[in-house]
């Protein structure tokens, strides 16, 4: 199910239970810009909260840009007040930045500078095409990364981080040396076939149990959150939520009895 207009900053359809959400400016190398953004947020709660929904890919539209930051054109100081606004409330365009439960699989397709970092350190799995380059031009034009780049010293190590975000516009890093860091995790021959293989890869994804894919999401990510030994007791409390759901029987009975599991959506469900 497509938005009607094409011509639209983001484009999402629906299929088999898998979003597309595709930023579509390329003649601006897909730019965030102000109704970008609040499509983003808007984009990100509707996968969350829709049932039919188990799993989203986002891409760039085109081949050159997967996404080159804030629209620099439409950069003020202070717009909308957001110098008044806490962290939480500002940003709201990344799932991670949304809390979303669902998995998120981002697909490269070219250039990743500045805010478009935000994907790639924010979606659970990254897949790029190998032509793809990474860099944080902030420094160049006068600004401080200090959020996407957190993210991408997370995903890949401060060292990284620190080599983009401090030389700007002076250095790009290739997909092979961003495979080869952990910042993407599968690295395909182009544009088309790293979409190709995200698509595949949220297919097999939305064959699982909506609520175990849920919480391990937590569980993996608390991880990077949460010292030892407090990730391993949160994980363990996840775990052992998941026993009261129904997916958590299903899911045996359905392997013994050589059938397609029927699981069950509601986080909240008991058996």
């Amino acid at each position: 199910m497509a938005q009607d207009d094409p011509g639209a900053p983001l484009l999402v359809t629906v299929t088999d239970g898998v979003a597309l959400l595709t930023l579509n400016r390329p003649e601006r190398g897909n730019s965030l810009s102000p109704d970008l953004l609040l499509a983003l947020e808007q984009a990100w709660r509707r996968v969350d909260s829709d049932a039919d929904i188990r799993v989203a890919v986002i891409t760039g539209a085109g081949d050159r840009h997967f996404c080159t930051g804030a629209d620099v054109s439409a950069l003020k100081v202070g717009m909308g007040g957001l110098q008044n606004q806490p962290y939480a409330v500002a940003n709201r365009f990344s799932p991670r930045m949304c809390r979303l439960a669902k998995p998120v699989v981002c697909a490269v397709n070219g250039l990743v500078n500045g805010g478009g970092l935000h994907f790639v350190a924010d979606c659970d799995i990254v897949v790029a095409g190998a032509h793809a380059q990474f860099m944080d031009t902030h420094v160049s034009v006068g600004q401080v990364s200090a959020l996407e780049s957190l993210g991408i010293a997370r995903r890949a190590g401060p060292g990284a981080a620190l080599l983009m975000a401090l030389s700007g516009r002076s250095y790009r890093m290739t997909a092979d040396r961003a495979y080869a860091l952990g910042m993407v995790d599968l690295l395909e021959p182009d544009a088309p076939s790293a979409l190709k293989r995200a698509l595949s890869l949220a297919i097999g994804i939305a064959a699982n149990s909506p609520q175990a894919t849920a919480l391990t999401k937590r569980a993996i990510w608390a991880a990077t959150e949460l010292p030892d030994p407090a990730a391993a007791e949160f994980g363990w409390e996840l775990l052992k939520s998941h026993w009261s759901h129904p997916d958590f029987t299903e899911g045996p009975i359905a392997f013994q009895e050589k059938r397609q599991p029927d699981w069950n959506p509601d986080p909240n469900a008991r058996r």
